[in-house]
């Protein structure tokens, strides 16, 4: 029995995210299936992250097990034959029987992109939310630094009571410009649901002076959902790569 690792990219707009689901289209459905067809047996697809609806990937890793005996080359292009154009296998390669796309992961880098103009885009208008509000990046820098490091972030995710352990670690937020372009990168342990849209909705409350700066570290302290700043529009994330 061979494990093959996967290295998916994905435009999320057409699909109810990442994990099957009954009566919706999703990534990790469409990727069996294709799989399926080309080693002609049922496959169990484990993805890294279970990215939501509406939310794009560049680096999404996944695994599966096959007695096929097709070369990891080939692979990926007979699997890509059978993908839309949304959703292409960049690459395969066989590894040990015992790695796990998800439970192996050491940490995960998503970004958010902000395009801060008042006009909005047309060939970009599926990869980034469009703000049109005057928004102040020191400030959301000052304020990015009370989230970095291990924390309870229950006032950052909107299924507080169906997360057991919410205590995640930040191990970088970083907020980048360029050109009309904000780009907020974070790297975690992992992430608990719609956390980095979460709190890049509460930085923009913070660049436009809704929320202080200091208020962020009370936020978090709370932990209440309450507090924080709206969730931001799905198609701005993008899951970037996962780090073993």
């Amino acid at each position: 029995m061979r494990n093959i690792r996967l290295l998916i990219e994905y435009e999320g707009t057409q699909y109810a995210g990442w994990q099957w689901q009954k009566n919706q289209k999703t990534i990790q459905e469409t990727l069996s299936k294709a799989v399926e067809r080309v080693v002609q047996e049922p496959v169990k697809m484990y993805g890294s992250s279970r990215t939501d609806s509406g939310v794009h990937a560049l680096g999404q890793v996944a695994n599966f097990k096959t007695t096929s005996a097709i070369p990891p080359e080939q692979l990926i292009r007979a699997i890509n034959f059978y993908l839309p154009h949304d959703i292409t296998v960049k690459d395969a390669a066989d590894v040990m029987e015992s790695f796990h796309a998800r439970y192996d992961a050491q940490s995960k880098i998503y970004r958010y992109t902000l395009l801060n103009d008042w006009i909005r885009t047309s060939l970009n208008r599926n990869f980034c939310h469009v703000c049109g509000l005057l928004l102040n990046t020191d400030k959301m820098l000052d304020a990015a630094q009370y989230l970095i490091g291990t924390h309870d972030f229950t006032s950052f995710t909107t299924r507080a009571l169906q997360e057991r352990n919410r205590i995640r670690t930040i191990k970088r937020l970083e907020i980048a410009k360029e050109g009309k372009y904000i780009l907020f990168t974070v790297e975690a342990d992992g992430f608990l649901y719609n956390m980095v849209r979460t709190m890049v909705g509460t930085l923009i409350e913070v660049g436009r002076g809704k929320i202080m700066t200091e208020n962020v570290r009370d936020i978090l302290a709370a932990r209440n959902r309450n507090l924080a700043g709206p969730t931001a529009p799905a198609k701005g994330l993008c899951l970037i790569e996962v780090k073993y």
